[in-house]
C-alpha cells in the first residue's frame, strides 16, 4: 500500500546549514499494516511523514501509494489517498465551524465541489452514528463549534475526519503528544479501534516508547535518515522500554545518532 524507494531529502543544500534528513530510505507497508516509528530528534521520522504527505518533494527516490506514483504530486492532489492527524489538536479542523460541518468537509475531501445544502439529513445521521463510537458524547453536539471542544475531543474529531473516507494510508503524526496522559490513552485506543475496524494501512510517528511497543504490527527505529532497527510479531511484543533505550545507545555509538528527547 505504501512503498518508499531510496528516498533522500537535504535541506539548505550547499550552505553551512546543510542537513541530510533522509538518506536513501526504503520502506514498504502492506495493506492493513500498522507501523509505529520512533527515533531521536533529527532522525528523519517527521521528514519522512511530510514527504509521504507531499508537504515537500524529495530530492531523489520514488513514493508509491496503492501502486500509484505520487512522488511529484503536491499535497492537495494526494488527498484521495491520505488521511492525517497532526500533533497540535488545533490543526486539521476549522474552529469556527460546527462538528457536523467539519465532518461534511472531510467526507468531501478530494471531490469536486458544487452548490447544495451543506449537511444533508442523511449525512447527519451517519455523523451521529460515527461520533457515538467515540463514546465522548459528541453525537449530541453536532452543531457545537469545534473550537469549544477540549483538546482530546477535538483530536478525536480530527481522527474521525481523517478516517471517515477510509483512506489508502493513515498518517498519525505524534497525534497524542499534546494531550494529558489519560486523554492521550483514550485517543490512542480510539485510533487502534478505527484502524482495526477499517483495516487501515497506518504509519504512526511517536516519541512514546510504550505506545510504539503497544500499538501496531511493526516497530521501526530511524536515525540519520535511515531505518536502523525494526521488529514485528513476537519480537515486537517481547520488547521493553529498556530494550529500546539500549538499542538507541547502540545506534548512537554505531551511527552517531541523536539523543532521545
Amino acid at each position: 500500500m505504501l512503498k518508499l524507494e531510496n528516498i533522500s531529502k537535504t535541506f539548505n543544500a550547499g550552505t553551512v546549514n546543510e542537513t541530510t534528513a533522509l538518506d536513501g530510505l526504503n520502506l514498504s507497508l502492506e495493506q492493513g499494516e500498522f507501523v509505529t516509528v520512533i527515533g531521536g530528534n533529527g532522525s528523519g521520522k517527521s521528514t519522512m511523514l511530510n514527504s509521504v504527505a507531499g508537504i515537500f518533494f524529495v530530492d531523489r527516490g520514488k513514493i508509491t501509494v496503492d501502486g500509484n506514483d505520487v512522488t511529484a504530486l503536491p499535497d492537495f492532489k494526494r488527498a484521495d489517498y491520505l488521511g492525517r492527524v497532526f500533533q497540535d489538536p488545533m490543526m486539521g479542523t476549522a474552529a469556527d465551524m460546527s462538528i457536523e460541518e467539519n465532518l461534511a468537509l472531510a467526507i468531501r475531501r478530494g471531490n469536486r465541489r458544487g452548490l447544495g445544502w451543506g449537511v444533508p439529513k442523511s449525512e447527519r445521521t451517519k455523523y451521529r452514528e460515527a461520533l457515538a463510537l467515540l463514546d465522548l458524547g459528541l453525537e449530541d453536539r453536532l452543531t457545537a463549534k469545534v473550537g469549544l471542544l477540549s483538546g482530546g475531543q477535538r483530536q478525536a474529531v480530527t481522527l474521525l475526519m481523517a478516517t471517515i473516507k477510509k483512506p489508502k494510508l493513515l498518517l498519525l503524526d505524534e497525534h497524542t503528544a499534546a494531550l494529558d496522559p489519560k486523554t492521550a490513552a483514550k485517543v490512542s485506543d480510539l485510533s487502534e479501534m478505527l484502524v482495526k475496524r477499517d483495516n487501515l494501512t497506518t504509519l504512526m510517528v511517536t516519541h512514546n516508547m510504550k505506545d510504539a511497543i503497544r500499538y501496531g504490527d511493526r516497530l521501526i527505529m530511524m536515525d540519520g535518515g535511515k531505518i536502523v532497527f525494526e521488529a514485528s510479531g513476537e519480537d515486537k511484543r517481547d520488547l521493553t522500554v529498556r530494550d529500546i533505550i539500549e538499542k538507541f545507545s547502540t545506534v548512537r555509538e554505531d551511527y552517531g545518532g541523536m539523543l532521545l528527547s
